[in-house]
């Protein structure tokens, strides 16, 4: 090792991908989760996605919102797991958040899963939709690690 301005520094090898292989690169399972038109403002769908194993709401919000998909811009869907220790949260029509009984954490629904109080440090995964041309609506990503996961697809 090589000291440098005092502290000590690592040798790097000559190739330098043995030293830095690339991040595992999983693919995200598109899932179909509903259809528009079983879709109601405010009336939460239960869903799954990636897995059974990851419980998750689709919202239609009556109002263009954040990562919103279809003709309206209104429609989200989230990871119903606390980001904070994984207790499932319930859907608050009057203000459209996501609130965890166990320590009060709110995620703001209309903004990306934007946490706006409680002890969670991190923001709500938020799933990435698209909408066919039939009204299906398709999980393709989630943004945020979901609770509980080193990846979001096991």
């Amino acid at each position: 090792m090589a000291a440098v301005g005092g502290a000590a520094a690592a040798a790097v090898p000559a190739d330098s991908k043995a030293a830095n292989p690339a991040l595992a690169r999983v693919t995200h399972p598109t899932k179909r989760l509903a259809n528009l038109r079983d879709l109601k403002v405010d009336v939460p769908v239960a869903i799954t996605s990636p897995d059974d194993d990851s419980p998750g709401v689709l919202l239609k919000l009556g109002r263009r919102v954040e990562g919103g998909v279809g003709p309206d811009g209104d429609v989200v869907a989230f990871s119903t797991l606390c980001p904070h220790t994984g207790y499932p949260l319930f859907f608050r029509a009057a203000d459209k958040t996501l609130t965890c009984p166990g320590h009060d954490s709110r995620f703001d629904c209309a903004k990306g899963g934007r946490r706006i109080m409680g002890q969670s440090a991190q923001n709500l995964p938020q799933f990435t939709l698209r909408v066919g041309p039939n009204g299906d609506i398709v999980a393709e990503g989630v943004e945020e690690l979901i609770h509980g996961r080193l990846s979001n697809v096991l």
